[in-house]
């Protein structure tokens, strides 16, 4: 049998203040380049926030295909008890460009909000991000607090 040692390690990703981050807007140019390591896939991101809503560190979750991303309430929350988040916000970028979410996108932020409950670690908004350009609304991201799906 093995038993593995999990520790926690810390990478600086940015340097200065921290924007509080109270819109989808400020979320969505919060990850500008997040995604640009391999924007041909879906990437699930979480935010991890302190109780002034500023981001404290950042995780990505899970890398999928082109068309999805595995990922389950219990990997996003992992990191969020960790690091003592009291909220979090989840992002996933869509490779077509359109950020309309699909039917397993609206499964998952479900899933998300009802495991929050439980933990007590609030999910403030689940943002999916696309470009300007493939958007018929023209925003480039969707935002389910926006829409009232949270």
């Amino acid at each position: 049998m093995r038993v593995w040692e999990a520790k926690l390690s810390y990478n600086l990703l940015r340097l200065g203040d921290e924007p509080i981050l109270n819109e989808a807007e400020g979320v969505a140019n919060y990850l500008e380049n997040a995604f640009d390591e391999d924007p041909t896939v879906e990437w699930f991101i979480v935010i991890l926030l302190n109780s002034k809503k500023r981001p404290i560190a950042r995780q990505v979750v899970t890398k999928g295909t082109a068309t999805s991303s595995l990922v389950h309430p219990r990997e996003v929350y992992k990191a969020a008890i960790l690091s003592a988040a009291t909220a979090v916000i989840v992002a996933h970028n869509h490779p077509s460009g359109d950020p309309a979410p699909s039917r397993a996108d609206i499964q998952v932020t479900r899933q998300l909000r009802e495991a929050s409950k439980v933990l007590g670690i609030e999910l403030i908004d689940h943002i999916v991000i696309g470009t300007a350009e493939d958007d018929p609304k023209g925003m480039g991201f969707y935002s389910f607090n926006e829409a009232g799906l949270l």
